[in-house]
């Protein structure tokens, strides 16, 4: 039986995940109020999108793939600007330099959120090569894992090198397709 939003105990949501998604986003932002917003709107996403949450990871993780998303759109929108951000705290290249360098999140935690991630990721990569058809997830496999020369593949699969280039072509269409639905969708 499928939870409604009455069901739903946010309190709960905000005194568990409230502080890591903070932390989490005021690392990747450098900006507490924005921190603030994009954490606001984590919540706010996650309860109008309760009833499509279909329960294949926790609630943490869920709620930290909705705010990844947000901070993305967040640079993504800062990067359509015009004028950069980072101009009101420069003068000058060299000043631009340091400013980033001594901005960038530098921690265990980060990198043990990094290795967390990367291994979500990847399993979620594995996932949907494992649901490619088996010509294409060897070639795949071969060329990709497996750092195998091209020709080596063709003559091993027996295959022209144009053939060979559409069915990594199609492997990459599918793998993006099945990683959208797996890794980054809303």
């Amino acid at each position: 039986m499928a939870q409604t939003i009455a069901d739903i105990d946010l309190n709960s949501w905000v005194d568990d995940y409230s502080d890591m998604l903070f932390n989490f986003a005021e690392n990747r932002v450098n900006d507490r109020d924005l921190a603030k917003d994009l954490v606001q709107d984590t919540f706010f996403s996650a309860l109008k999108a309760w009833e499509r949450f279909e329960k294949k990871s926790t609630v943490k993780t869920w709620l930290f793939s909705i705010l990844k998303r947000k901070i993305i759109d967040h640079w993504r929108q800062q990067q359509s600007r015009k004028t950069k951000p980072i101009s009101q705290y420069t003068t000058n290249d060299e000043d631009e330099k340091n400013w980033i360098e001594a901005t960038t999140p530098n921690s265990k935690v980060n990198e043990t959120e990094a290795f967390f991630e990367n291994n979500e990721l990847r399993s979620a990569l594995m996932g949907c090569i494992d649901l490619l058809p088996e010509k294409q997830k060897g070639i795949f496999i071969d060329k990709f894992i497996d750092h195998k020369d091209s020709e080596e593949i063709c003559n091993e699969y027996e295959i022209t090198s144009s053939n060979f280039w559409v069915i990594i072509h199609r492997a990459k269409i599918q793998l993006k397709s099945c990683l959208d639905k797996k890794w980054f969708e809303k």
